[in-house]
């Protein structure tokens, strides 16, 4: 039983990595999109099917497996420049990442040894024939007879750019000087030839004599000569470095290995586990380089280190060994390749760990009534009257808010994985639509509550779709207004005052005032002699039903998401604020709280009952006198060093009875760039809030966003900042 309960949790984690594999495929496949020769995009591309490739076989999910096999082959013929990235190539690739996605979305609800069913296997037999279609000679029976029937031509060995050495055929290339003393130790170089012979198949061999002097200077006792020979063989490297044992140590050896063995090499590289290794042992580990040839190299970068005149980069064993000619380029820049993806690796497993988000939000429920227990602790403390006592509470109550801050803090993620995703929607929608449309992205690092990500994903979706829809024309219409025929969406993301504020902007038509104006008349939700500003004119898009759209499209046009968008994100404490200019352009903004949870806060109080703010959206406190507010004529504003004011009467606002204090304060509170001054009878102070959500029965209070628990088991309401500086700003208005 438990171990069955193991196979599910590895598997949960497999097909979370897989998802998170795609969506990184899916960003770099976009960008592929524009620049088909970015070598960063290509690598990551492979990088991530290969990993879902082994670990679906590591699973038994064995058509993902042979899917992704199929399409790491046509990857890997574009990685070593045999086949170029065309628009046909991008789409397929594209298509070939949502095929995964549905087979993981097959596998997860499935068993692992189901057979796709019909349709998928239909799709699945028509991307891998079109991917066929790439590879460099398909499945062409007739090319690989004529590879069969080749006949044999001697190898050339060329050198390219930084002393690259590759073997131009499928023979090794053996590189051999004898050392002078062979004939001393009673060794005959003709023998090691000949023994090879009976090996394999000596395919070309020439003698050099360079070392060879004159006559009279010549030893007959010494050995001058070299050999270069093509070495057909189904024998290692290391194999054919031990028939030089003898020798090994008074003569210079080369072995090259066939050109097809590169290619070899690198794909053994890429199989390698995932563990820390020295590039010198991992190309050891593969028969790239023999135990010898490592020895030697460490020899000669020790020997190098000696001289003060060597950089850093000489003394590199992997630059020491292509400088003696010990290994090739592409095998080397593989190591390296796989050398730098472990190292990330383990530094992002070294960073991140997977929790179950149940797990999470228990644990930040349980800090919550810590932050509670804690502050009815501290009540009682400081009533006691004991130094001691109320130092203890006080360390205590410090702990519990660094517990709450870190814990608050697992919960943040940055918002930019989010943002990429809408890269994919835009692609396709843009072409669906005949246009020509970009996604541009800023703030992709601030950080936001894991809860909010997640419910903030569809509203943007619309917002996005919306854009790309309605707001941006096509190509000749933009050019017939001046502009490029090339639109924009801007996705951007920023805090300010204790929000974050999420703007969606495109550079399109914008929205036609008096059209909507025309339609609210249609439907009497505005009376023919008022005049409402563009503010609360744009307000009725996000009314049910409503739509100035003359057809109707399978995206948009019935009047229906709006509405949905602005309950959504009403829904989590925020707010929609829309800005519009005919011919320019539109911008949604969104603003949101940074958490759901717990919140840093400002109690006040009025009368008998005690309000929180959000600290984060207070700027400051003074006093005034009862007798000074009431004497304010034109309006309930006020200056404040110079500056005009609104402020409001929380009393009579929450018609609140009793006496009022002589004394009253006023609380400044700022939001989207908006300041109110909010008269409150007391103020408490700072106050650690764990938010509680109010019930249904409670839904008529707007004003109010939620509920936390004082230390005495009281309860204080959570004021609705915004909404309160919305309401200040309409008594402004009717006022003048």
């Amino acid at each position: 039983m438990a171990g069955n309960q193991s196979d599910k949790n590895f598997k949960a984690v497999y097909f979370t990595e897989s998802r998170e594999l795609l969506d990184a495929m899916e960003v770099s496949l976009l960008a592929l999109e524009k620049n088909n020769s970015d070598e960063e995009s290509i690598n990551s591309i492979f990088r991530a099917v290969h990993t879902i490739k082994g670990n679906s076989g590591m699973f038994g999910f064995a058509r993902i497996g042979e899917f992704t096999h199929n399409l790491e082959n046509m990857l890997s013929s574009v990685r070593t420049g045999d086949l170029q990235i065309t628009d046909e190539m991008s789409v397929l690739l594209l298509e070939a990442h949502d095929f995964i996605s549905i087979m993981l979305d097959y596998y997860e609800g499935a068993d692992d040894d189901a057979a796709l069913d019909p349709d998928m296997e239909s799709l699945f037999l028509n991307l891998a024939g079109r991917i066929d279609e790439f590879l460099p000679g398909g499945n062409d029976e007739e090319h690989d007879k004529i590879s069969s029937t080749e006949t044999y031509a001697p190898a050339e060995v060329s050198i390219e750019g930084d002393n690259e050495l590759y073997v131009n055929n499928d023979c090794w290339h053996i590189s051999l000087r004898f050392g002078k003393n062979v004939f001393k130790d009673g060794l005959d170089p003709y023998s090691f030839i000949s023994y090879l012979g009976e090996k394999g198949e000596i395919k070309n061999i020439k003698t050099v004599y360079e070392d060879m002097p004159f006559g009279d200077k010549m030893m007959a006792d010494q050995c001058y000569l070299g050999f270069e020979m093509d070495f057909k063989s189904s024998m290692s490297k290391r194999e054919i470095e031990d028939v030089f044992d003898f020798v090994i140590n008074d003569c210079e050896l080369r072995i090259l290995p066939p050109n097809t063995g590169i290619a070899d090499y690198v794909t053994l590289i890429e199989d390698l586990p995932e563990t820390t290794m020295r590039i010198g042992d991992m190309l050891k580990e593969i028969g790239s380089l023999t135990g010898a040839e490592l020895k030697m190299a460490l020899e000669l970068q020790a020997r190098k280190s000696e001289s003060i005149t060597k950089s850093p980069e000489e003394l590199l064993v992997g630059n020491i060994l292509l400088e003696e000619k010990m290994v090739q380029k592409p095998v080397l820049e593989a190591a390296l390749e796989k050398q730098t993806l472990i190292k990330k690796r383990e530094e992002s497993n070294r960073k991140l760990i997977r929790i179950d988000a149940e797990k999470l939000d228990h644990l930040i429920n349980l800090i919550g009534e810590l932050v509670i227990t804690g502050s009815n602790v501290k009540q009682i403390s400081e009533s006691e009257e004991k130094i001691g006592l109320v130092k203890s509470v006080t360390d205590m109550a410090k702990l519990i808010e660094e517990i709450r801050d870190s814990t608050m803090g697992i919960r943040m993620v940055q918002i930019g994985e989010t943002f990429k995703r809408f890269e994919r929607v835009v692609r396709d929608l843009s072409r669906e639509k005949g246009k020509q449309v970009e996604l541009e992205i800023y703030g992709g690092d601030t950080e936001l509550d894991k809860t909010l990500i997640d419910k903030i994903s569809d509203p943007l979706i619309h917002l996005i779709r919306n854009a790309v829809d309605h707001g941006i024309g096509s190509p000749d219409e933009r050019k017939r207004a001046g502009k490029s025929a090339i639109g924009t969406v801007t996705l951007n993301a920023f805090h300010e005052t204790g929000s974050i504020i999420i703007e969606v902007r495109d550079d399109g038509n914008g929205l036609d005032r008096d059209k909507i104006y025309v339609k609210a008349l249609e439907l009497g939700l505005v009376k023919p002699d008022q005049n409402p500003s563009d503010y609360d004119i744009y307000q009725y898009i996000f009314l049910p039903g409503f739509s100035t759209a003359s057809e109707i499209s399978n995206i948009s046009g019935r009047g229906v998401g709006m509405d949905v968008v602005k309950k959504n994100i009403e829904s989590l404490r925020g707010t929609v604020v829309l800005e519009s200019e005919k011919g320019e352009g539109t911008t949604i903004r969104i603003h949101l709280p940074l958490t759901l949870a717990i919140i840093d806060g400002f109690m006040v109080k009025l009368a008998d009952s005690y309000y929180v703010l959000p600290l984060d959206m207070v700027t400051e406190c003074t006093e005034v006198s009862r007798e000074e507010l009431d004497s304010k004529e034109g309006g309930n504003y006020m200056n404040l060093r110079g500056d005009v004011l609104p402020f409001m009467k929380m009393r009579e606002f929450f018609m609140e009875t009793g006496d009022e204090p002589e004394k009253q304060k006023v609380i400044v509170v700022e939001y989207s760039r908006k300041k109110v001054g909010l008269v409150v009878d007391d103020l408490i102070g700072e106050f650690q809030t764990v938010i509680k959500p109010l019930g249904k029965i409670f839904s008529s209070l707007q004003w109010i966003s939620g509920s936390t628990i004082l230390g005495t088991g009281e309860v204080a309401y959570i004021l609705d900042i915004p909404k309160l500086i919305k309401s200040a700003q309409i008594m402004e208005y009717n006022e003048l």
